[in-house]
């Protein structure tokens, strides 16, 4: 079956992860992505300390579906390599310093000699141009510059990272949103995203507050929301769990199904409001609720009323629950002898699957890619 980016063919110069994850997802959805690779390879080739057969899990993780030649864009030959194969492409997407970008010719005003078409994306940390673009941009300093650090974890504990590398996937994602957007639209260009331009954005209606009303955003204690009372994690007999109730209809119905009924009179409790502004007391009082059964308990009490609730699990678990296996979140690559297993594609259409292919080795279609077979 026909998948719906079948034809595009994309060049990716990237290495770790946000390039190569903006590449991942085009390739999932059915582009052809050559990845140019220096002698020594992508980085992330190297990271992980766990090797899988020949592939390294880190890499193979961000690297499927895709074809590896090795070129020196340093070099004549890898210049007139790379300009062949931007020939019969559509775009190219670089998350390379913005100083290599433009040494390597890169952008779209020096590659447009070959295809005038030419869709050319340049992920950075902070822009093509500007007194930033030389920064180092890794996702733990765009958190930090952002205030997504400051904004994680509890008031009286260290600013804290989140859990896996969100800002790098983000820009991944815009990065190929651009893209796509810059094809249908049918004329060649640059696409400049900017790691911190990507992550400001994000931080949406919290930046509105105090943009608008001058609200001063700080951490809040057990993940709270700011404005949403009771929506945060609360501990349980044996574990947590996190309870979002966002409609006075739902507060109700945990209020009946907990036996509260005063919670459902009392100005302090009844309303959204009144629950905001009483923030300290109504969540002391469901916490201690809370305490008196285990979180899957809950879960069962209450996910059948239609509040929102979970109990707060590992990794681990979420790999082995049932919801993974029902929406074939586990993939094998290739024809799964090497065994090499990834998380699939979160896009998933009614007429088409996509491939899992094994990661390219270094440089394992050069033959194919330079004599034009691999279209």
């Amino acid at each position: 079956m026909n998948r719906p980016l079948e034809g595009i063919r994309i060049v990716e110069i990237g290495h770790m992860l946000a390039g190569p994850y903006c590449g991942l997802l085009l390739a999932d959805l059915g582009a052809e992505i050559i990845k140019v690779e220096p002698k020594d390879g992508d980085i992330g080739r190297r990271i992980s300390p766990h090797q899988i057969g020949l592939h390294n899990a880190y890499f193979a993780s961000l690297n499927r579906n895709k074809k590896s030649i090795v070129l020196d864009l340093a070099s004549d030959f890898g210049k007139a390599a790379l300009g062949g194969i931007l020939k019969t492409s559509q775009a190219l997407i670089t998350n390379l310093r913005p100083s290599a970008i433009k040494k390597l010719g890169l952008t779209y005003e020096s590659l447009k000699v070959w295809n005038e078409s030419l869709v050319c994306v340049a992920l950075t940390g902070y822009g093509l141009e500007g007194p930033y673009a030389e920064r180092p941009a890794y996702d733990y300093v765009i958190q930090a510059m952002t205030g997504i650090m400051a904004l994680t974890g509890d008031p009286d504990s260290a600013p804290t990272k989140t859990g896996y590398s969100a800002v790098d996937n983000s820009a991944g994602i815009m990065a190929a949103l651009g893209l796509l957007a810059k094809i249908i639209h049918g004329k060649g260009g640059q696409v400049d995203v900017a790691m911190y331009d990507v992550m400001l954005s994000q931080l949406n209606y919290l930046a509105g507050a105090t943009l608008n009303a001058g609200e001063r955003q700080e951490r809040l204690a057990n993940s709270s929301h700011p404005y949403i009372v009771p929506a945060q994690i609360f501990k349980s007999a044996d574990g947590w769990l996190t309870l979002f109730i966002t409609h006075d209809k739902f507060w109700q119905k945990f209020c009946v199904e907990l036996g509260k009924d005063e919670w459902l009179t009392d100005p302090r409790f009844a309303t959204m409001s009144g629950r905001r502004q009483n923030r300290e007391l109504v969540v002391a009082d469901i916490s201690a609720v809370m305490l008196t059964a285990s979180a899957g308990d809950w879960v069962r009490r209450l996910a059948p009323l239609g509040i929102v609730v979970a109990e707060i699990g590992t990794l681990s678990d979420a790999l082995d629950n049932d919801l993974t296996l029902y929406r074939n979140l586990i993939v094998q690559l290739g024809d799964g002898s090497e065994r090499l297993r990834a998380i699939g594609s979160p896009i998933k259409f009614s007429d088409s699957e996509p491939e899992y292919v094994m990661p390219p080795l270094l440089d394992e279609h050069r033959g194919d890619i330079l004599s034009g077979e691999g279209r």
